[in-house]
C-alpha cells in the first residue's frame, strides 16, 4: 500500500521504522517542513478509495453483528442462594485450612483463659468479690476484642483482596460475599467462645447454672463477631495492616474506655463522653449484660462489724455499677446483635459507594481514577 502510493520501503530497510519515518516526523528529523503532513494526505486520501477499506468495512459489520446478538443474550449468572452456599463452603474449608487464623486464636484465648481463671481462682460470694468479678469479667471481654483484631485483621484483608479480584469478573455481589464471610465463620466463633468461656468460669466461679453460661458465652460470640465486622468496615476504607490495627484499635479502646466500667455511667462527662459515646458504645450493652448476667440473683455476705451482714445482687447492680435496669439482659443481647447487623450493612453500603465512585472516577477519567482501581489490590 505505501508502495503504490509512492513511499517505497528501501531495501535492507526496516519496513515498521520506514513507515514509522513518513507518517511521524518525531521519526524522522530530516524530513522537510510539511513533508510529513502532505504523506499522510495522499495515504488518507488513497485509502479512503481503495479496495481495502472496503475489505476492512466489511469485517468490521461481520464483527460488530456477532457483537450485537452476544450482547442480546443475557449472560447467565448463578442464583443468589447458590453464589451464597458455594462462598460459605470455600471460606469454611479455607478457615479449616488456615492455622494462623481462627485456630491459632483458639489456642491463645485458651492459655488466656487458663490463666485469667487462675488468678481469679474461686473467687466467692464475699464482698471482696463484687469488685473482683466485675474486673474478671471486663479484662477478659477487652483481651479478647483486641487479640480478635490483632489475629484477624490479615486474614480478612486477604480474603477482601480476593473478593475484589473476582468481583471484577461479576461471578457474584457484594451481598452473596458477606453472607458467606459472615455464616462460614460462625462455626469457628462459637468453638472459641464456648472454649474458653467454659473455662474461665469453671476455674474462677463464675454465677452457675446453664443459661448464665449459654449468656456469657452468647455475649463473647457477639463481641467476637462485632470485631469482626467492625474490622471489614475499617478494611473497606483503608485496607494497609498497620493503618487499619491502629484505627480499629483506636475505636476498641474508645468504646471500652466509655462501657461505663472504667468510668462509671453517671461519672462520664455529659457533652460527647455520655452523650453519645456511652449510648453508641458495644462495651455498654456487653459490660450491662454480662453483669445483670452475674449479679441477679446471688447474694455476697461479709463479716465485717462483729455479725454476718448479706446484699443483694441486684442492689450492687444499681448502686455499686450503675447498670440500668429498666430492661432485661436479652435486651441488651439484641442491642449487641443489632449493632453487628448495622456494621455489616455499613461495610456493604461503603462498598458500593465505593465501586460506583471508582466507575465514576474511571469513565470520566478523573484524577483519583488509578488510585481507586488499584484500592485494596496493591496493598
Amino acid at each position: 500500500f505505501f508502495a503504490s502510493n509512492g513511499f517505497p520501503c528501501p531495501a535492507l530497510h526496516n519496513p515498521s521504522d520506514h513507515y514509522l519515518r513518513i507518517i511521524n516526523k518525531d521519526f524522522n528529523q530530516d524530513a522537510k517542513e510539511g513533508a510529513t503532513e502532505e504523506a499522510i494526505d495522499i495515504l488518507v486520501s488513497s485509502y479512503k478509495s481503495s479496495e481495502i477499506r472496503n475489505h476492512v468495512d466489511n469485517e468490521i459489520a461481520k464483527i460488530s453483528e456477532s457483537d450485537s446478538s452476544a450482547v442480546g443474550e443475557k449472560k447467565i449468572h448463578a442464583a443468589i442462594l447458590t453464589q451464597c452456599l458455594v462462598l460459605i463452603k470455600r471460606s469454611s474449608l479455607q478457615i479449616y485450612r488456615d492455622i494462623s487464623n481462627y485456630w491459632l486464636r483458639l489456642a491463645v484465648f485458651i492459655v488466656v483463659s487458663v490463666s485469667t481463671g487462675t488468678i481469679f481462682y474461686h473467687i466467692g460470694q464475699t464482698m471482696h468479690s463484687i469488685q473482683e468479678r466485675g474486673s474478671l469479667l471486663c479484662f477478659f471481654v477487652s483481651v479478647l476484642t483486641f487479640l480478635t483484631l490483632v489475629g484477624g485483621f490479615t486474614p480478612l484483608i486477604e480474603e477482601m483482596k480476593v473478593f475484589e479480584r473476582e468481583r471484577l469478573n461479576g461471578h457474584y455481589g457484594i451481598t452473596a460475599f458477606l453472607i458467606g464471610n459472615t455464616f462460614s465463620a460462625v462455626p469457628y466463633i462459637i468453638l472459641i467462645s464456648m472454649i474458653p468461656g467454659a473455662i474461665v468460669s469453671y476455674l474462677s466461679g463464675l454465677h452457675k447454672g446453664v443459661e448464665n453460661f449459654l449468656y456469657f458465652a452468647s455475649v463473647l460470640f457477639a463481641i467476637v463477631t462485632w470485631v469482626e465486622s467492625l474490622m471489614m468496615v475499617v478494611g473497606s476504607i483503608c485496607s494497609n495492616f498497620v493503618m487499619g490495627v491502629i484505627i480499629a484499635g483506636g475505636i476498641e479502646g474508645l468504646m471500652i474506655l466509655t462501657g461505663g466500667f472504667y468510668r462509671l455511667a453517671n461519672d462520664l462527662p455529659k457533652p460527647l463522653w455520655k452523650y453519645p459515646f456511652y449510648y453508641v458504645s458495644f462495651f455498654t450493652y456487653a459490660f450491662q449484660g454480662l453483669l445483670k448476667n452475674e449479679f441477679e440473683g446471688l447474694t455476697f455476705s461479709s463479716d465485717q462489724g462483729g455479725g454476718t451482714k448479706t446484699i443483694n445482687g441486684t442492689k450492687l447492680l444499681t448502686e455499686t455499677w450503675q447498670v440500668q435496669m429498666g430492661h432485661s439482659k436479652w435486651i441488651d443481647l439484641s442491642v449487641m446483635f443489632g449493632m453487628i447487623v448495622l456494621y455489616r450493612v455499613i461495610f456493604l453500603v461503603i462498598t458500593k459507594c465505593k465501586e460506583k465512585l471508582k466507575h465514576l472516577l474511571v469513565t470520566n477519567n478523573g484524577p483519583l481514577a488509578i488510585f481507586f482501581s488499584r484500592t485494596n489490590i496493591d496493598h
